[in-house]
């Protein structure tokens, strides 16, 4: 993304940060903890407005060291988790809902999994869009050593939730410049703009 802070860039007119924690608010979070560094401006207005809509606890934290990839950052943001269940969501993912975080809690609940994420049209898993038993993360956290997501979460057999083809894939991220533009483009097709 040519060095742009990707969470920060928007889709909708909205940061995809701010996208994000009004999903997880929506789908009932009362602690909102955003791993990396602090944001002012459009994001910081956007994830104050999220926090005192609900009321939801904004929790802003770093990981040692800042930048130290996805392992890490979970290790961070775990620290500060005092819910049974949490949710483990990508930045960027302008088109995630309240209603996918909550079938993501409730597959994991109903099945008596360890956790559920979603996984995309392809069935390929989709480890930053998940929910998880706060406890059994924290103990595969104790011992896993790798910097692999799947590796660290892989072995806890999550139920897997596909989305229907239909609408925007709840998945989708920007990790590229013509992801981004792609994404903003159906955000316009969706709302009838040009």
């Amino acid at each position: 993304m040519s060095g742009a802070d990707k969470p920060e860039l928007e889709v909708g007119g909205q940061p995809m940060l701010v996208s994000v924690a009004a999903a997880a608010a929506s789908a009932g979070a009362r602690r909102l903890i955003i791993v990396g560094p602090r944001r002012g401006g459009a994001v910081g207005l956007g994830l104050a407005a999220v926090a005192s809509a609900l009321p939801v606890d904004l929790i802003t934290v770093c990981e040692e060291p800042a930048g130290a990839g996805p392992v890490a950052a979970t290790r961070r943001g775990l620290s500060e988790v005092r819910a049974p269940w949490l949710a483990l969501l990508a930045a960027d993912m302008p088109f995630l809902t309240g209603e996918w975080i909550s079938a993501l809690l409730d597959a994991g609940a109903s099945g008596g999994h360890a956790g559920a994420m979603l996984a995309d049209d392809t069935g390929h898993p989709q480890w930053l869009a998940g929910c998880w038993l706060t406890e059994r993360l924290r103990l595969a956290m104790g011992t896993y050593q790798g910097g692999s997501l799947g590796g660290l979460l892989g072995p806890l057999q999550p139920a897997i939730v596909r989305a229907d083809a239909a609408g925007q894939p709840p998945w989708q991220d920007c990790d590229s410049p013509p992801e981004l533009a792609a994404a903003r483009a159906a955000y316009r097709h969706r709302n009838g703009e040009s």
